[in-house]
C-alpha cells in the first residue's frame, strides 16, 4: 500500500500502475484469496497502464485475471481475459509470458 500512495502522492502513473497490479496479485494470493479486492486492483491497474500505453502490464492484468476467474469457475471469463493476454503476448513477441499464459489456458478444458 505504501508504494501506492508513494506513486499517487508523486503523480507517478507508471509505478501506480505497477503498485495496483501487485497489490491485485497479493490479493490473489491470499488466504483465503480476495477475490473481488484483486479484480478490482487488477482492473484499476489494467485502466491506467491502457491510459498510458503500458501494454505488457495490460497483458500481465488480463492474465492475472484469467487465473483468477478460472479459480473462481468462470470459465468463460476466465478463456477471454487469457485470449487477450496470449494475443498480447504473441504481438510483443513475449514469448515466456505467452508459455504460462498458454499453460493456464489448458487447465480450462
Amino acid at each position: 500500500m505504501r508504494a501506492l500512495t508513494l506513486a499517487r502522492e508523486r503523480s507517478e502513473r507508471c509505478h501506480e500502475a505497477y503498485a495496483l497490479r501487485l497489490l491485485g496479485e497479493v490479493a490473489a494470493h491470499g488466504d483465503p484469496p480476495g477475490v473481488e479486492t484483486a479484480a478490482g486492483r487488477y482492473r484499476d491497474a489494467m485502466n491506467l497502464a491502457s491510459e498510458i500505453g503500458m501494454c505488457p502490464l495490460v497483458a500481465h492484468c488480463h492474465f492475472g485475471l484469467g487465473k483468477l476467474d478460472r479459480r473462481a469457475g468462470k470459465r468463460q471469463e476466465a478463456q477471454e481475459h487469457f485470449t487477450t493476454a496470449t494475443t498480447m503476448y504473441r504481438e510483443m513477441d513475449m514469448w515466456f509470458w505467452l508459455e504460462k499464459a498458454e499453460a493456464e489456458m489448458g487447465q480450462l478444458a
